[in-house]
């Protein structure tokens, strides 16, 4: 991703997306228009731009001490035309679902620019989902957070939670050991991150954010074999995020101090998520 701040606008408007990912292979979204929207983003600003980048070498020291991946599962990784392994960064997450979850049948939909921007732009101009967030505006303030990471180098990748055929949350995945975070907490190779904000009023003071941090969190470490902790940073003003994470297996390892918030990292290890 290049190195610019993912919350300024300005400028030209982003230039659309090139090709359609997923675009033609789904219809338009139900209902065009969003629900209000509850926040649970562990925060904004600045700092969350993914411009760390690690020396090639110690990337690739990384990658030599990752576990093996299975036969079946090294022959299910995404390939380049020219045969080498796609997406080594992160993977697809539109290829791990869909969860069974108390709440539903539930997956991961990469976003698609010019599908998808309305629905997003609304939720993020929600009082609620901008007091932490950061991204109101014009539609231009959001296409610019959504773009940068289209088109970077695949260490975070944007999606749409989508709940029995509905999407009704936001969520993006992401390197937290190749992300400025990585500066503020120990970080491990291949830890992976998450950020969120859940759906509107009949999904809100029902459990059924954490329903979908556990399915989430459970995707991660079931298809990123490398990975054995995932990550989160929710601002600690943030109690109903703070909880949410709690409830659904991620402890609260310390209290870090971050360039716009203090915030609460929450971890869920992959040794513990059978026992938490």
């Amino acid at each position: 991703m290049p190195p610019t701040d993912a919350h300024t606008a300005g400028g030209p408007g982003p230039a659309p997306r090139p090709g359609g990912g997923i675009k033609d292979a789904l219809p338009p979204w139900p209902g065009g228009d969003a629900e209000d929207v509850l926040p649970s983003r562990p925060g904004g600003g600045a700092e969350d731009t993914l411009d760390l980048r690690l020396p090639d070498e110690f990337l690739a020291l990384f990658h030599e001490n990752a576990p093996a991946l299975s036969p079946a599962a090294e022959r299910a990784r995404p390939r380049s035309p020219a045969g080498g392994a796609a997406g080594d960064l992160l993977g697809d997450p539109g290829e791990w679902g869909p969860a069974d979850t108390p709440a539903g049948a539930f997956r991961l939909v990469p976003v698609v620019l010019e599908r998808d921007l309305a629905l997003i732009v609304r939720w993020m101009n929600d009082p609620a989902v901008a007091a932490f967030w950061e991204l109101a505006g014009p539609d231009s303030v959001t296409a610019t957070h959504l773009y940068t990471q289209l088109e970077g180098d695949g260490r975070s990748v944007p999606c749409l939670g989508v709940l029995d055929g509905t999407p009704m949350s936001y969520f993006e995945i992401y390197r937290a050991d190749l992300d400025p975070l990585a500066r503020h907490y120990p970080a491990r190779p291949h830890d992976t991150g998450v950020h969120l904000l859940i759906g509107g009023v009949a999904d809100r003071g029902r459990g059924v954010g954490s329903t979908l941090l556990r399915a989430v969190s459970d995707l991660v470490l079931d298809n990123r074999p490398p990975c054995t902790r995932v990550i989160a940073e929710p601002d600690l003003r943030n109690t109903p995020s703070v909880s949410a994470f709690l409830s659904s297996g991620f402890r609260l390892s310390v209290e870090i101090d971050l360039p716009d918030k203090r915030a609460a990292l929450m971890v869920r290890d992959r040794a513990l998520r059978n026992l938490l």
